[in-house]
């Protein structure tokens, strides 16, 4: 395993490469690959372990009744999912984890990271601030998406999104890092209807946009 991989990731961050090893052995860590398209965790699956992608990337899908899927987002080496099932027990999981491609995952026993350790590993508390960032920043993000899916709108949406990414660069000059249809998956909405609103949203000279680049009109009234 690529220890100093592991010391970039945001699970292991101020935690030296020489520790990890002790480390991996007290969460029973355990690496597992898959194929492409392979279930890692399925809707319904009570887990302990969170993953971490250590090669390929994983998909984190919503199915429906009807067996009609949605992407809810694309994970890279070096970030976790299921961490929050896993530290609640008995808590069934509502998405699947699925390899968008040929993947290899660490999974590491979440309950040992959440006792006292048996060892006395100097690591431990470092190990728990970090899970909780973690947590804190997915909390976050998730509560910016809702913000943003709040409206009834696609304008209403999209005015709220592109003002969070002013707030965040502190410019009306920025680009976004979705394309046109991963931005309308994440605002939840049709890329032809998105695709026609920003054209409107233009013509109101509320913003230009060039592909992933925005530039915000401050001076123009915004209807929602």
């Amino acid at each position: 395993m690529d220890l100093k991989f592991l010391t970039h990731t945001p699970l292991f961050r101020n935690i030296h490469a020489q520790d990890i090893p002790a480390m991996l052995e007290c969460l029973r860590a355990r690496e597992q690959s898959f194929h492409k398209g392979q279930t890692i965790y399925d809707a319904g699956d009570c887990v302990t372990a969170m993953g971490m992608v250590l090669e390929g990337s994983v998909y984190i899908q919503r199915d429906d009744f009807w067996g009609n899927s949605s992407i809810l987002s694309t994970l890279q080496p070096g970030q976790m999912f299921a961490e929050t099932y896993a530290c609640v027990p008995n808590e069934p999981m509502m998405v699947r984890v699925v390899a968008a491609q040929p993947s290899c995952i660490l999974f590491l026993e979440t309950p040992l990271m959440l006792r006292v350790c048996s060892h006395s590993c100097v690591f431990h508390q470092q190990l728990v601030e970090n899970l909780l960032m973690i947590s804190a920043e997915k909390n976050l993000s998730l509560s910016r998406k809702i913000a943003c899916t709040t409206a009834k709108t696609i304008r209403g949406r999209l005015l709220t999104y592109l003002s969070q990414q002013a707030a965040q660069y502190k410019t009306s000059s920025f680009s976004i890092p979705f394309n046109r249809q991963q931005l309308a998956d994440y605002l939840n909405v049709e890329r032809s209807a998105l695709s026609n609103e920003l054209g409107k949203m233009q013509r109101d000279g509320l913003l230009l946009v060039d592909g992933k680049h925005f530039v915000l009109m401050p001076e123009a009234t915004t209807e929602v």
